[in-house]
């Protein structure tokens, strides 16, 4: 069995293994145990998912399929399509200049991309689509406004809203003190969220600047989440506590939200190496751990 080759890079800290699953190259299939190994921090290369690029059909440039950490499938990141623009744009797939057109699960994504002198994407800018408060189609078996979720003691509020994902937006004093991996882990199962959900803890920290930590859906607690930013965004526009351009700090840096009829999501792209892997070697290390 041929190795995978793997781009890995990141979008202010959210880091994804990037890999082509184009013809000729031999298409490997990999299963939920040797996604989850591949993106082990310890074991494996390390990453908050694998995202897999797929031959384009109906006009679009290109497909993308995201798994997250866990190995399960997923609907749509925002921070991974800008990964997947960089690795797109290096193959030869933005045949419209500087724009990407690309088919995910949540629905068909435009980007459009920034280069360097080298001709390699530095940042992107992605339609993202339009934001939902509809509880069948975030989804959530509840009223999406005003959610209260108790978790140790601790009683949390905030509003469900959809982006192709589903998100539960939660307001604190001070996103810092909030114990987000005991918490977030359990807010993630909630169970009015049948497909489960990513958490944003979310504070106003300045005007139309918000800043958030995020516990992602299937890999824990990220340094960003661009689907989390920008439902964050449109759940604090529609509390009226900031305007239509947003700037949201996240661990990993900031990202810029603009809302409209759809919103859209800017920030850089960082290329961190290349890396061939054996898949076969990769399934020996997770069935026998080094001591």
């Amino acid at each position: 069995m041929p190795d995978l080759h793997l781009h890995k890079l990141h979008a202010t800290g959210n880091d994804f293994l990037v890999r082509l699953g184009l013809e000729p190259s031999p298409f490997i299939e990999l299963d939920t145990v040797s996604i989850a190994a591949l993106c082990d921090r310890h074991r494996g290369v390390g990453a908050d998912g694998l995202i897999t690029i797929g031959p384009a059909a109906d006009g679009a440039d290109c497909t993308m399929t995201l798994h997250n950490a866990d190995g399960r499938l997923a609907e749509m990141s925002g921070n991974g399509i800008r990964c997947l623009a960089w690795v797109a744009a290096r193959a030869g797939l933005a045949r419209r200049g500087e724009e990407l057109v690309v088919d995910t699960t949540a629905g068909r994504r435009t980007v459009t991309l920034e280069r360097d002198a080298d001709g390699d994407v530095v940042a992107a800018d992605v339609d993202m689509g339009p934001v939902t408060f509809d509880a069948a189609r975030i989804p959530v078996d509840a009223d999406p406004v005003d959610l209260e979720a108790v978790v140790h003691g601790v009683t949390y509020r905030g509003d469900a809203a959809g982006m192709g994902n589903p998100h539960f937006v939660i307001f604190v004093d001070d996103p810092a003190t909030v114990r987000v991996a005991q918490h977030g882990s359990r807010l993630e199962q909630d169970p009015r969220f049948p497909r489960r959900t990513n958490v944003e803890f979310v504070a106003v920290s300045d005007v139309d600047t918000l800043t958030m930590r995020v516990w992602e859906r299937g890999a824990g607690e990220t340094q960003s989440c661009g689907t989390g930013a920008c439902a964050a965004a449109a759940v604090a526009h529609r509390r009226g506590l900031v305007g239509t351009d947003v700037r949201v700090s996240v661990r990993g840096g900031s990202l810029a939200v603009a809302l409209g009829d759809t919103i859209r999501l800017g920030g850089p792209v960082v290329h961190v190496f290349d890396v061939d892997i054996s898949p076969a070697r990769l399934r020996e290390t997770v069935a026998h751990p080094i001591a």
